[in-house]
């Protein structure tokens, strides 16, 4: 008697397992993934693909928006927005055969900001749980969106920000809140919502006696932050314009910062085997961005750790746009333009580099044991993570890419300039 209770004991504890690992490789929940660390957590992905090849549906995506889809439950949701800014969408796809299930017309204005021409009025990807997703477009507003009904929970649009080129920064899910950066040249600020009814939990305003004398210019960031736990405290790695911001996330209090100093950020900070890895943004030479330095931060300081708790730093090549991706102890990043440098991410010293076709946008995805690095044409390389270069497949979709590729189950999704694809794989 006692050994069949053990085993059903046993077979409902692996069962649960079973489901949970199958929901992981069935949604995506965040920008870089449901983890915010560039890994997909599939055994298989697509291998080689074109605009018609393997290509399981594709749709249109109404307006222009340089957003990720996120997936959750067998529904693809993206953001949009018209080209002029002046209204706001948001889209829900069947992950299975691509039917448009709901599109929503969210915020409209009458006067946008500008934005930067290469970027959009919708390029903050959304977040996603059961029940729930979440947009944000930056100062144009926030919304929650019943995902069954697809009704608006709620909605703001009363938090300002200057944002000079156009919001990018998207926002995460953690617990009660939903925390939104929006950091322009006037007053740069994060918010923690909480996310069932949209209020404000805690403000933190970026320190007026730092950010004040700076050029405006040098105030706005883009980055999306991650929450890492550090000595048993949850802290909130916010890498702003000028200097990284670690808060108590749930507090906002903050706990370290650490200055780079210069422009504005966009690259999401990492965390691996203890570290923090945050990227400066562009570093200015004879009034010209010159270039990006990446650098290694041990978190468990107080204070300023700038002079002490530096690991390393490295600068030659540095993407300013694109995320790197961490695989075993190796630190992948692609330059904008182009260039791809293998380090160790304990270290900082360089195992190899190699030049890609073309310009990149999009941050690097780990997945079914390869990296996709996927550039603004629409070009992919991918290669196997190692200690050296070798590369698996290309493949070329022609369309203009800014998003991440997106992995759940057997598939990927790609969002680009005009389109959402589901790519199949194939075993040969």
């Amino acid at each position: 008697m006692m050994t069949k209770k053990i085993n059903l004991s046993a077979f409902i504890f692996f069962f649960f397992i079973l489901v949970s690992c199958q929901s992981e490789q069935q949604n995506w929940t965040h920008f870089r993934g449901s983890n915010m660390d560039g890994h997909a957590n599939v055994e298989t992905a697509p291998l080689h693909w074109s605009d018609t090849e393997n290509v399981v549906w594709k749709v249109p995506v109404k307006g222009l928006g340089w957003s990720s889809p996120v997936v959750f439950d067998g529904q693809v949701w993206v953001t949009s927005a018209e080209e002029d800014g002046t209204e706001f969408y948001v889209s829900c796809f069947d992950l299975n055969s691509g039917e448009l299930l709901s599109e929503k017309t969210l915020f409209n204005s009458e006067e946008p900001q500008r934005i930067h021409p290469t970027n959009s009025y919708a390029t903050p990807t959304p977040c996603i749980e059961k029940g729930r997703v979440y947009v944000h477009y930056g100062s144009f507003g926030t919304a929650s969106i019943d995902t069954k009904s697809f009704e608006v929970i709620w909605k703001r649009d009363d938090m300002p920000c200057e944002h000079m080129q156009g919001p990018a920064s998207s926002p995460i899910i953690y617990k009660d809140k939903l925390i939104v950066h929006l950091e322009g040249t006037e007053d740069p600020y994060v918010v923690a919502l909480d996310k069932e009814t949209g209020e404000i939990i805690w403000k933190s305003v970026r320190p007026k006696e730092i950010y004040d004398p700076l050029q405006p210019v040098f105030r706005k960031s883009y980055q999306t932050p991650i929450v890492v736990t550090v000595n048993g405290r949850d802290l909130l790695i916010s890498n702003s314009s000028f200097m990284c911001f670690a808060h108590d996330v749930n507090t906002g209090e903050v706990i370290w910062t650490f200055q780079y100093g210069d422009d504005s950020t966009v690259s999401q900070p990492l965390f691996y085997n203890g570290l923090v890895f945050i990227n400066s943004g562009w570093i200015f030479e004879d009034g010209k961005p010159n270039f990006t330095r990446e650098f290694a931060i041990n978190p468990t300081g107080k204070g300023d750790v700038t002079e002490t708790h530096q690991v390393w730093m490295y600068e030659d090549e540095v993407p300013q746009i694109p995320t790197p991706v961490i695989v075993d102890d190796k630190m992948y990043m692609v330059h904008d333009r182009g260039m791809v440098t293998c380090l160790d991410a304990m270290t900082g010293k360089v195992i190899w580099k190699e030049k890609l076709r073309g310009n990149f946008n999009s941050s690097p995805i780990y997945a079914g044991g390869n990296i996709y690095f996927i550039n603004v044409k629409g070009f992919c390389t991918i290669i196997k993570p190692g200690d050296s270069f070798e590369k698996v497949a290309e493949n070329d979709l022609g369309e203009t890419v800014k998003a991440i590729p997106v992995f759940v189950g057997d598939k990927m999704l790609l969002r680009t300039q005009n389109n959402l694809f589901s790519i199949k794989s194939v075993r040969l």
